[in-house]
């Protein structure tokens, strides 16, 4: 299984595809429409995060700029229906960080945006990925098991959860009202960190 290349973009074959050449083999990737304009021209060396999805007529590679987009690719086709042109639709019209939000505050209406989502799959889909997505568990229902921890360390955690550096924590926190309670931290951070992708 490939799961990333390095190499020098040689070729956009067609809208969404790119062609990375790694020491003289061309690798043919689909990648989503908001990595396409940040690979840079031809010839231009290029880092993908890669997921090889093999069927019984074709090998397909597909690529992105971040691990958190792969995870939520992966997350996507695991879900029932979800095959991956609409993993990729999906992340073309929404960063991962704003996904994890429209699945925490249940947002059909963001998911129904997308190409091809109607209100049954965005609704089954939201479901689905609460659990795929690990997504912290917000709110303080039931007893917690953290004994002191303040509510801006527990959001801290959770947004690491999610697979944000503490570089990235830092500066959305930072901002983040002291009396919000864990869940409007968190959801705050999420709206700040999609706005920066």
């Amino acid at each position: 299984m490939i799961g990333s290349l390095r190499g020098v973009l040689i070729d956009r074959p067609a809208p969404g595809e790119v062609i990375v050449e790694v020491q003289g083999v061309g690798y043919r990737a689909s990648v989503p429409t908001s990595v396409v304009g940040t690979l840079g021209g031809i010839g231009s060396e290029v880092f993908l995060h890669v997921h090889t999805h093999v069927r019984e007529d074709a090998i397909v590679l597909f690529g992105f700029a971040h691990g958190d987009e792969r995870r939520c690719f992966e997350a996507l086709l695991g879900a029932h229906g979800v095959g991956p042109s609409l993993a990729l639709a999906i992340l073309s019209s929404m960063s991962p960080a704003a996904l994890s939000t429209a699945v925490l505050e249940d947002d059909v209406d963001t998911l129904c945006l997308v190409p091809g989502v109607g209100k049954k799959t965005a609704a089954r889909l939201l479901l689905e990925l609460k659990a795929r997505l690990d997504l912290p568990t917000l709110g303080g229902e039931g007893p917690s098991s953290g004994g002191s921890t303040s509510p801006r360390g527990e959001a801290r955690a959770a947004l690491a959860e999610l697979g944000y550096g503490p570089d990235e924590i830092r500066g959305v926190l930072d901002a983040v009202d002291d009396d919000a309670s864990v869940e409007e931290m968190v959801r705050a951070a999420l709206r700040e960190l999609a706005r920066n992708r």
